[in-house]
């Protein structure tokens, strides 16, 4: 599942490609047709993102009478969601595609939608609605820490499991969580409740310089730079998911910094990894 720094690379990228300009809007696939018939033709206001989840607003339906109204698709892409762009007139539609989106004036562009877990029409109600189930955004500018921390500070559920809880902190998955954890030394498995707000206010802050260089550089990478493969005279990781990383899927391999097997168990949901001696504190 993506992390929350594509969904918000995903957002700038539609925003500037269709943002200001009308936008034909349809379901080649049909389950989306009634919403895309609403918002077909009308001008793409702009894109936002929240945690894991993308929203494309279209200001003022016509003939509504309330300029100040409008709507929105509500997109989380899950396990399997993704989204094709492409310049120049649309092709002919092939396979299961949800929602394409396409301009009809120069510069001709599109954008294809397949296999999302929700592709829905929403109003700014119902956008108010989703974005106040999520925690807080570290790539946010409203985002408040503080909302975070008064759930951590109160909870035995460990703070691995709490990182990836999207009612907590929004965006972060299990690369970025196995990652700043590493790089603070804190134990996955230690309950929120024992966490410092010391140590939060750390976490919080690293989260939120990782996840912006991950929206820049559209990949992630964790390694501070005394860790790179060419100042450790180290091989650059292969992996299919890029970047250079501390213990994300290396586990049995040894710890960058200490040479300890890297470790991973389940733990919600998703297999966590971590470096038992660097991470006892």
């Amino acid at each position: 599942m993506p992390e929350g720094h594509t969904i918000h690379r995903l957002a700038a990228d539609l925003g500037e490609r269709f943002g200001g300009r009308p936008v034909r809007a349809s379901s080649p696939q049909g389950r989306f047709a009634a919403g895309a018939a609403r918002v077909d033709g009308r001008t793409l206001g702009g894109a936002d993102a929240h945690g894991k989840h993308l929203f494309l607003g279209f200001p003022g339906f016509p003939g509504s009478g309330d300029p100040a109204g409008g709507d929105w698709i509500h997109i989380h892409l899950g396990l399997y969601g993704g989204f094709t762009q492409g310049d120049g007139p649309p092709p002919a539609p092939v396979g299961q595609i949800r929602l394409r989106l396409a301009t009809e004036e120069a510069p001709r562009v599109y954008a294809d939608l397949r296999g999302p877990s929700t592709c829905e029409l929403i109003t700014d109600e119902g956008r108010r609605a989703v974005g106040e189930r999520l925690g807080p955004d570290p790539l946010r500018a409203d985002a408040d820490p503080g909302r975070a921390w008064a759930r951590i500070s109160r909870s035995r559920t460990t703070i691995a499991a709490l990182l990836m809880d999207q009612k907590v902190v929004a965006g972060v998955g299990n690369v970025y969580r196995a990652e700043v954890l590493f790089r603070h030394g804190i134990d996955p498995y230690r309950p929120g409740k024992d966490l410092t707000r010391a140590e939060w206010d750390t976490i919080w802050a690293d989260l939120v310089e990782l996840m912006r260089e991950g929206v820049r550089n559209n990949r992630i990478d964790t390694v501070r730079p005394e860790h790179t493969p060419e100042a450790m005279n180290r091989p650059p990781r292969v992996d299919d998911h890029g970047g250079e990383v501390y213990v994300y899927r290396r586990a049995g391999m040894p710890c960058h910094l200490c040479g300890e097997r890297v470790r991973t168990a389940p733990l919600a949901a998703r297999n966590l990894f971590w470096c038992p001696a660097c991470q006892k504190g």
